[in-house]
């Protein structure tokens, strides 16, 4: 899918760019969308490429659109416990949404998986991380705080390990990705 989301950006961003055919010339920090496209069709899915900073789209005719998003700590880690600030790695599904009194809409994730368990008793027996450590939760999609987009913008990395996205940007998603949405988080 790496590939196929590459050439994908390449050949579509570059014709996009080339025709005019979007929203506003893209800059790295707007939304790009597929060509003539009026909203996903059929299932969809999540990609979130934690080293491009950004969340892509796929449906059923594949590459749909692509946001900026920013995380929680700059190392762009995996997560390995609770309070280290790191977006988690690996797939997840929507487990549920909610309009958010702070962040516009909040579209929680079902971290910690049975896989984020393995790899957190892991490195609790390698010794990577204290004995007593938790392995956290409370992970989603959300907006920025009020007036706050600027952050996207400027790539500052500030959430507890959530995925930040502009609160336009967020909103969009929170339309067409249900409960039960494929979310796979990668650096």
């Amino acid at each position: 899918m790496k590939n196929l989301s590459l050439l994908a950006l390449l050949l579509l961003g570059g014709s996009l760019l080339a025709t005019g055919v979007h929203r506003n010339v893209r800059t790295k920090t707007e939304a790009l969308f597929r060509p003539g496209s009026k909203g996903p069709v059929g299932k969809v899915q999540i990609l979130i490429d934690k080293s491009s900073y950004e969340l892509h789209v796929y449906d059923a005719k594949g590459w749909y659109a692509s946001y900026p998003v920013v995380f929680g700590n700059n190392s762009l880690a995996d997560k390995k416990m609770e309070g280290d600030r790191n977006t988690p790695e690996g797939n997840f599904r929507i487990a549920a949404k909610r309009v958010h009194e702070k962040w516009h809409r909040f579209l929680a994730i079902d971290y910690p998986t049975k896989e984020s368990y393995a790899k957190f008793l892991q490195r609790k027996q390698r010794g990577e991380i204290p004995a007593k450590a938790r392995i956290g939760g409370a992970i989603g999609i959300h907006g920025t705080w009020p007036r706050e987009d600027f952050v996207v913008d400027h790539y500052k990395n500030w959430t507890e390990g959530c995925i930040s996205m502009k609160r336009s940007h967020v909103e969009e998603i929170y339309r067409f990705c249900g409960v039960g949405t494929p979310v796979t988080i990668r650096k």
